[in-house]
């Protein structure tokens, strides 16, 4: 769906981003991840041609970039941009009539949407009359009532309780499945977790990671496994010597739950022989990574080389 080769963008003395080169793949939820500073909304500015690169190609579809590309974009910015004094209804119905629809297509929209979302009673309310996220919902309305193809999300979550946060949520998978392509832009990793198929990562204006959410947590994983169990632990900890590392020992009720590093190209195999010479192994399971640790990882190791 969309693909960016080499960009980058100055701004006098500053780098906003340095041969950063990514693909969102079609009809996928692709996290745009990075600390604040990092180059994440000069890319999403370039991306709706709000700026352009200094080098560096973008393509929509197998095409470059074009202005006629804006209609089949949908872009929700983390700065709201509702005018106060207008009515709800009345500034819903405007932004649709800017993103191409006619009165009556966007009259049939707008209902669809408020009535999925319950808001129908806000129709002849002030924006200013709304809360953060009521006056959010609003505007996720606005950005995907035209069916883009590619939706630009930038922090969508901001503002929302647990409850529409996961509405939220739920809406977006929902509009991939129906084949809209997702950029999502946000600092909850947890979000990230849950819905995204694939994310890059942006650190001082370069991209330091990328690919498969499943596949990144993989390849950060350390060996680490998390045993429940009973029996004789001082005997079982004795026995772990130099090629394992106990992490972690903390014991709920009569069960012990312990981390275990596996060191020197051992087996979680080696790990159990030892482990039921004495003790009762109730449960094991690989320790796979957050999306929220690896951020860290990553962004410390490269402020570290940076240093």
């Amino acid at each position: 769906m969309l693909k960016t080769e080499h960009i980058v963008k100055q701004f006098v003395n500053h780098t906003a981003l340095n041969d950063v080169s990514f693909e969102v793949p079609d009809k996928s939820i692709f996290g745009l991840l990075g600390p604040n500073g990092a180059g994440k909304t000069t890319m999403i500015r370039i991306i709706n041609q709000i700026s352009g690169p200094d080098s560096g190609r973008v393509f929509f579809n197998g095409e470059p970039l074009a202005p006629k590309h804006i209609a089949q974009i949908g872009y929700l910015p983390e700065e709201r941009g509702l005018y106060k004094k207008m009515k709800v209804g009345e500034q819903a119905l405007y932004l649709a009539q800017l993103r191409g629809l006619s009165k009556q297509d966007a009259l049939v929209q707008l209902k669809y949407w408020f009535d999925k979302f319950d808001i129908g009673s806000w129709w002849h309310k002030k924006v200013e009359e709304l809360s953060k996220g009521m006056a959010q919902k609003v505007q996720f309305i606005t950005t995907v009532l035209h069916q883009p193809k590619l939706l630009i999300l930038d922090e969508p979550f901001s503002g929302f309780d647990p409850i529409n946060a996961n509405l939220i949520k739920g809406e977006i998978m929902e509009l991939r499945e129906k084949g809209a392509t997702v950029i999502l832009s946000t600092h909850n990793m947890g979000s990230v977790e849950e819905i995204c198929d694939h994310i890059a990562l942006i650190h001082n204006s370069q991209k330091v990671l990328s690919g498969n959410v499943k596949d990144v947590r993989h390849k950060f994983k350390e060996h680490i496994y998390e045993l429940q169990c009973k029996g004789n632990m001082i005997g079982f900890t004795n026995d772990l010597w130099t090629d394992f590392e106990l992490l972690e020992n903390k014991q709920v009720d009569d069960v012990v739950h312990c981390r275990i590093k596996i060191l020197n190209d051992k087996t979680l195999n080696d790990l159990l022989a030892i482990a039921i010479k004495h003790i009762e192994v109730i449960e094991v399971r690989e320790v796979i990574p957050s999306m929220n640790d690896i951020f860290i990882k990553v962004v410390n190791e490269k402020y570290s080389d940076d240093e």
